[in-house]
């Protein structure tokens, strides 16, 4: 199973094992993963599993796609490496993905 590692706006790390193609958000919430609310369940319809994907991950990750770009605008301090946690499927080329979650949800 590939991992995660989110890390808090307080540095505090926790790694978990997510399932194939299992979302980040839906890992952080099996995980009980604090700054991870996913309020619409994972319908981009919110912005409220934002993170920042660690920068040595973007090129694996990618961009947000055009209606995530649009969620993102109700995101608290949006960076170049913000993405909705709920749109990024876990893959084992994701293996070790780190994200970080903002001091708050917008």
């Amino acid at each position: 199973m590939p991992t995660i590692t989110y890390i808090d706006a307080d540095g505090e790390s926790r790694t978990v094992e997510a399932a194939e193609n299992a979302t980040v958000m839906e890992t952080a919430l099996k995980h009980d993963i604090p700054g991870i609310i996913g309020e619409c369940g994972g319908a981009c319809a919110c912005a409220t599993c934002h993170v920042y994907v660690d920068e040595a991950w973007m090129d694996r990750v990618g961009p947000a796609e055009e209606m995530e770009q649009g969620m993102l605008d109700f995101a608290t301090d949006v960076r170049e490496n913000s993405r909705l946690a709920c749109q990024i499927f876990m893959t084992p080329e994701l293996d070790g993905l780190v994200v970080h979650t903002p001091v708050r949800q917008g």
